[in-house]
This record gives structure tokens, sequence and C-alpha cells, in this order.
């Protein structure tokens, strides 16, 4: 039986019923709202078939018990927000079932407000659903006075909650996407869907979330800029090959080019990619070892950690792009278990728990460097990049920097020390290569750890 009051077929109605499986969030409105308004089960579909499919449309006719339905999707249709956010959502799963959520959320908070103003208009609902004919005539006319009186409020709250889905979305993209420009939306289709709305609704509650994402995108941004710049820097010619790159073309194809007896010849050789170009070739990537992250998280780090969490991911996505392993060893008066994320991939529940990872407490240096010692041996290469985030001091024993020396001349592992907000001399001085002084992660001389 087709309970919509849309245009929805056969494959419609299966790919929502897959949704409303997937979002905890469409549960727990749909559980809150039914006792009130019989027929929002069917609402939600509409909804969500409003905003997904390529052209949705009011059928010419509707059941009596689906009456109010009609009248609501007819008024959300008609807003300018619900044709915006459209750009936004059709044809998208994950937009989609966010906005579907954001949305359905939005309207049956304006219902319950309106019942909570008219309390026969409950009583006119539920009679009306179960075959009253007079009672749903009388519950239509409630709705639709209703949304002529306070209509302008839902039209508020309608325009609020798309900004909300793009934001939801932005958000994901900044977790989950890489350094490439115009990666994101294909990293995070990479996620299973389950995962993506999952988290989509977990980011939706959660202001901590948001602003480690937030950060997160900010700084891959920077540390795209800086790879690239490090590219450019690295890639040498190697030789001469067949192309159509204006930026590599041989001095000589340029003169013809600019010639006129042989412009047309060489502009229909361009045409087909077969100009002499400078082939370029970059530094060898393969058989680097681990980014290992050693994020000191005492007490005195709590004004920064959520620009530690963005900064870990932006971190991170270099390993992606290198295809090396990211170990982050969290410490503070110890250090964590390291955790490895193979070539740099973050699932929804690790995403979660760094989130939610915080120690406190006091500070020391050598458990994370003996952590980060382990991951580096149980790696199968060398050349290894530790990044030792700290903005304290500890004592570190001679005893431990011999072994360390001799590890890192082993291994060929270059330490990069990054010491937020003090000029002061520190411990780090005696294991690190380099040093870099910072007043906090917004500090552009931070960024410096993205040419890793």
């Amino acid at each position: 039986m087709n309970e919509s009051v849309l245009n929805t077929d056969s494959f419609d109605r299966r790919r929502f019923e897959q949704i409303m499986d997937m979002s905890a969030k469409l549960q727990e409105v749909e559980r809150k709202g039914e006792s009130a308004f019989p027929t929002l089960g069917p609402l939600l579909g509409d909804v969500w078939a409003g905003l997904f499919k390529m052209n949705p449309q009011l059928l010419p006719e509707t059941p009596p018990e689906l009456q109010m339905n009609r009248v609501l999707m007819e008024r959300v249709m008609n807003e300018e927000a619900y044709h915006d956010l459209r750009e936004f959502t059709r044809l998208d799963d994950i937009a989609s079932a966010l906005g579907t959520a954001r949305y359905s959320e939005t309207i049956t908070n304006w219902i319950d407000q309106q019942i909570k103003d008219d309390e026969e208009w409950k009583k006119q609902i539920t009679e009306g659903t179960a075959g009253n004919q007079e009672a749903m005539t009388q519950a239509v006319a409630a709705l639709q006075q209703a949304l002529e009186a306070d209509g302008g409020k839902l039209s508020q709250a309608l325009q609020q909650a798309g900004n909300q889905v793009r934001e939801d979305k932005g958000n994901l993209i900044s977790i989950f996407g890489g350094l490439q420009a115009g990666s994101g939306e294909a990293e995070l289709r990479k996620v299973p869907l389950r995962e993506q709305i999952r988290f989509g609704e977990s980011l939706a509650n959660n202001k901590k979330m948001k602003q480690i994402a937030e950060w997160a995108g900010r700084l891959k941004v920077i540390a795209q800029k800086k790879q690239r710049t490090k590219a450019m820097q690295t890639t040498n010619r190697s030789g001469v090959t067949m192309g159509n790159a204006p930026e590599h073309l041989l001095p000589a194809e340029l003169m013809l080019l600019s010639h006129p007896a042989t412009r047309l010849d060489t502009l229909r050789r361009y045409a087909e990619g077969q100009l002499l170009q400078y082939e370029l070739k970059g530094q060898e990537q393969l058989g680097k070892g681990p980014i290992v992250l050693c994020l000191d998280q005492s007490g005195s780090m709590s004004s920064q950690d959520t620009r530690s969490k963005g900064f870990t991911l932006a971190l991170m996505s270099i390993a992606r792009k290198q295809r090396r392993d990211f170990a982050l060893i969290p410490f503070s008066g110890s250090a964590s278990k390291p955790l490895i994320y193979e070539r740099g991939k973050i699932t929804v529940q690790d995403m979660i728990n760094l989130a939610e990872m915080f120690r406190g407490g006091g500070t020391n240096f050598e458990s994370p460097l003996n952590q980060a010692s382990k991951v580096i041996q149980n790696s199968g290469f060398n050349k290894a990049d530790i990044v030792f985030v700290t903005d304290g001091d500890a004592n570190v024993s001679n005893e431990f920097l011999d072994r360390w020396k001799n590890l890192k001349a082993k291994r060929e592992i270059r330490v990069l020390s990054i010491l937020l907000g003090t000029e002061k001399a520190s411990e780090v001085e005696l294991f690190s290569d380099r040093i870099v002084k910072a007043s906090s992660f917004e500090d552009e001389a931070v960024y410096q750890v993205f040419e890793i």
C-alpha cells in the first residue's frame, strides 16, 4: 500500500525503509511524534522523497487520512528554503538523509506547538485518522488555519534547518576528506552510508565535535597548500615526453606555436596531446615509515583540545595521501597505548573516540617516546617522522637519551617538536631535530609541520 502523497514508487519506499533503519534520529522523531500525529511515518517518507527525488510531485488525489500530510508537504514544497536545499540534497544519499532528519524534527516541533495551543486539534487528528471523516475535515481546516496564522515560524525554522544540513555535511567532509582539492566528496563516499548518517547525526548535536570538524577543515586547507608547494619544489625534470601541458612545453614547441607557418599544425598536435614537453618526476614517497604524533594532553592543554584534534586530523590526511601508517600517542603523566590508523584512515568509531579522549594530569616525555619507538621498531620501514607536541616540560634521563640516539640513527628517525605557549628552553631540545615555538595552534609557525 502506498501511503505517500508524492509520486513515489517501490524503489523509493524500500530506500526510505533503509534510511529509517540507519537513522537513530529519524527513529527518535517518529517514536516521539506518532502518538500525537498518527500519519507521521508516511510524512517522514514524503519529506525524504521531496529532498532526494529528481522531480517530486504531489499526487492529484490523496486518501482522506493523509490530507494533513498533503497540506504540510504542499506548504513545505512551496517554501523558497526547500527549493534551495533541494539543490544540495537531490540524489545525494547523505545530504537527503540529514535533511530529512532536520526537516522532520522541525515540522514535528511545529506540530507539537500547535497541539499545545489547541488541545481539541489532537483529538480531531486521532479520530480523523481512525476514519471519522468529520473530525478529519475539522483537523485539516485547523491545520490550514494554523499555517496561515503561524506558518511564518515554520518557514524560518525550515530555513535554519536547511543551513544546518549544509553545515552538517560540510563538517563530515572536513573530517573524512583528504588533502587533494575536490576530494572531500569522493573520500566521504568511501565511508558506508550507515556510518555517514551515524556520525552526521552525532556531529549535529555535539558542539565539541563540530569545533573539531571546523578546525580539521581549516587546517587541511593549509596542509594542502604546504604539500603542493613542497611537491613543486621537489619535482625535477627527468626527460622528454608527449603531452599538452602549456607550463611544461619545450621552448622549441612554443616557437612553432608563435610562427604563422607552423601554428595550425602545432595547435592540432596540442589538441591531440602530441607536443614535446618535459617529463616531471617527484621525489619518491614509497618506503617511508609511519608518522607518529605524540600529543600532550596534560591539564594545561585543555584549552587547546579541539584545535589539537583538528591538527591531528589534518596531519592524518597527509599520512593518507602519502600512504603511510599514522600513530597517535596521547600522553600526560604517562602515555596511552599507540592508536594506529593504517595509511591514515579513520573510522567513525575512531573519530568519536578521538573527540571524547582527554587525559589530564602532569607531563612525562619518556613514556610517549618509548611508545613511539615500539611503533617504529614494529614498522617494516625506516625514515619515520615523529611530531612531538607539548606546552610543558619534563626531565629525560641520560640512559633514555643514549637508547634514543641509537634508535634514531639506526632507523633514520626525524623528530619535529612543537613547543606551545612558551619561549623557554625545554628538554625537547635533547631529543628533537627541529623545534617550532608557537603561541597556539593558530600560530602560522605550527603549519611548518605540514611540509612533513
